[in-house]
């Protein structure tokens, strides 16, 4: 599918315009009259083992007699959607049962993709009416009300009683259950639910095969013999025969239009959610009581003593961050690739920041399929002006004086890795032959975008940022550095840094769990309010033990802190993949190769992205608190 760089901007347009008398598109109800056509339409075959997304009609389904793609956006095609038409079209409130769709007679190859995606639980999704079909399933204690799956599988696998060998067996019965809130008024309904329960059925049939007329019986409506239960299921072999058929029922709800999804996001563990509030809090409350202490204990009485001194001989006494204050502001080495990485920071905290802002306040719901990834990815290239603003305000802070070359370092270093990991998985994808890949025209718009807007707007922004005059430092610096003295242990640049990034993860590690649950477990994310809360949380605490540990560094008298700011709180994102490496081997059941290849790659580009992140968030702060403390002192 081609999505060209214009429809993206249209589309995030739409994601951002929305008022109480504005539905976004797609989401808009649509009222159906008794016997209005309702289309089926089938999205990609899912499995949680491979996370290799396929096209329905990879299999052999019945099919429509064209097959018609549905305009996709940008972020559903990066998600692996495929929506295509079905051979399944109900007609509404009329109630139909063992309707024949198709006869399939399968060959080797046909057999052998089936068992393959049996045996890696492989999942059929459809949609009407753009709600996805769920699997309602009773949870085991009874209290608890319905859970509901996306998608049926494909099938499933037994033993015959008797029989050593594994048999396959194919879900080749659907009974449709779809729910509808009727009008008082009038005589219109709107779809409020689509569940299906599937079955394994050998159907029979007496006579000649005719099409759609055939009378099984096996299923017979005329007879009100229905299907019940897979006793008798239909088992895939190569030369078997397959009759594809389904019921579909109507169910009148009291459940309206606008609470449809609430069954779908039913939210039974926001007590966790809330400990993870609180145990972040705590985290925090702890922080700031730290800070608040240094800054109005230590920094209040060391910089009216230093304000007092006299003598030189009583200077020379002193010991600690005022020492330094000759070489604190000293350019570090690397100091352009620093820059790069502050704006990059920059570009991707106001990403966040307004992506998160649309979608608590609901523009970005599940209904609107990929809207959450296209959003995030035009705001991305939006962004890059305030990359380029401040890694020139940075570059100038430094004495730097080609504000080009490090403006087309900061337009090309992260998005340029970043492009290079996926364009390898993109690979991996398509020599599996999977839908997930991303064709060549989606490749080319997504460079277009990154070339076309991304890039000029970082020079627009370097451009603005270089022209205005560098802020000036607060203390002059010394033209011979300082001799750092030895340093305590605990002091050691590795260790501190590690120790940095602990708090921050821990801030934010329980919402992580549901996040990747969302994404590799294909289950709705939709708290974003709780998400919210934590990110704010997760930027207090990168900023405050970032200033905590910058000081006690400062103190004993190391003035080598720009790198050291943005590595303490950066190194989070080691912890995080840590984590996703550990979640891989207790939650997940991927055994592909392939699959664990494009795991760790998205998982490397997510820690990448969060080092990004949270490395700018604390040194942004340290800039800030150095500044201050520094600036609060008298220097001849």
């Amino acid at each position: 599918m081609a999505v060209a760089p214009w429809i993206a901007v249209v589309l995030l347009l739409s994601v951002v315009v929305g008022s109480r008398g504005f539905y976004l598109p797609g989401v808009a109800p649509a009222d159906f009259q008794k016997k209005d056509p309702l289309p089926v339409k089938v999205n990609k075959l899912t499995s949680t083992k491979t996370q290799l997304p396929y096209s329905f009609y990879s299999l052999p389904y019945c099919r429509p007699d064209t097959i018609l793609d549905s305009a996709e956006n940008l972020g559903e095609v990066l998600r692996g959607d495929r929506i295509e038409n079905s051979p399944y079209v109900f007609e509404m409130r009329e109630p139909q049962m063992c309707k024949i769709a198709c006869k399939v007679t399968l060959n080797d190859k046909d057999a052998k993709d089936l068992k393959e995606k049996i045996e890696n639980e492989y999942r059929v999704n459809m949609i009407l009416d753009n709600l996805p079909l769920v699997v309602p399933i009773k949870r085991l204690d009874q209290v608890a009300p319905m859970v509901y799956q996306l998608g049926f599988y494909v099938g499933a696998k037994g033993q015959p009683t008797g029989n050593k060998d594994v048999k396959y067996y194919i879900h080749n019965h659907l009974s449709f259950l779809v729910k509808y809130h009727k009008d008082t008024q009038m005589d219109l309904a709107r779809i409020v639910g689509f569940e299906v329960k599937p079955f394994s059925v050998k159907h029979e049939y007496e006579g000649q095969w005719n099409e759609n007329k055939t009378r099984l019986s096996t299923c017979d409506p005329h007879a009100k013999r229905s299907v019940l239960n897979s006793d008798a299921p239909q088992e895939v072999a190569a030369n078997n025969e397959i009759i594809f058929t389904y019921d579909i029922e109507f169910e009148e709800s009291n459940v309206k239009w606008a609470s449809r999804w609430d069954t779908y996001l039913l939210m039974s563990d926001d007590q966790i959610h809330w400990f993870s509030i609180v145990n972040s809090l705590m985290i925090v409350l702890f922080l700031s009581g730290m800070v608040a202490m240094i800054m109005l204990r230590t920094l209040y009485r060391d910089i009216s003593k230093y304000n007092q001194l006299e003598t030189e001989e009583e200077a020379q006494e002193e010991t600690g961050w005022k020492l330094v204050h000759g070489d604190v502001f000293r350019p570090p080495s690397n100091s352009d690739l620093l820059c790069v990485y502050v704006g990059t920071g920059i570009q991707f905290f106001g990403m966040l920041l307004v992506t998160m802002i649309f979608a608590v306040l609901g523009f970005l719901s599940p209904s609107n399929r990929g809207g959450l990834m296209t959003a995030m990815l035009l705001l991305w290239v939006f962004m890059g002006l305030f990359a380029g603003y401040s890694s020139a305000r940075l570059y100038k802070l430094f004495k730097g004086t080609e504000w080009k070359k490090i403006t087309l370092k900061t337009a090309f270093t992260f998005p340029g890795i970043v492009f290079a990991i996926f364009f390898v998985l993109n690979a991996l994808i398509w020599g599996e032959k999977s839908s997930g890949a991303v064709p060549f025209t989606t490749m080319f718009a997504l460079v277009l975008l990154w070339f076309g807007i991304s890039v000029p707007l970082v020079f627009v922004g370097s451009y603005l940022g270089f022209k205005k005059p560098a802020p000036e430092d607060p203390v002059k610096t010394n033209k011979i550095p300082r001799q750092i003295p030895e340093q305590a242990w605990y002091m050691n640049p590795v260790f501190s840094i590690l120790i940095g990034g602990i708090l921050p993860f821990g801030a934010v590690f329980i919402e992580l769990f549901f996040i990747l649950t969302s994404i590799w477990l294909h289950q709705f994310y939709y708290i974003f309010g709780f998400l919210f809360l934590v990110f704010l949380i997760l930027i207090v605490t990168c900023a405050e033990i970032t200033i905590v540990l910058c000081y006690f560094q400062l103190c004993s008298e190391d003035y080598l802190w720009w790198w050291r700011s943005y590595l303490t709180s950066g190194s989070s994102a080691l912890y995080l993949f840590l984590y996703a490496t550990f979640y891989f081997f207790t939650k997940l059941e991927i055994t592909k190769l392939v699959s664990g290849l494009l795991y760790f790659g998205y998982m490397l580009i997510a820690s990448y992205a969060f080092f990004v992140l949270t490395g700018t968030i604390g040194f942004c702060a340290c800039f800030w608190f150095t500044r201050l403390i520094y600036s609060s002192v008298k220097v001849d």
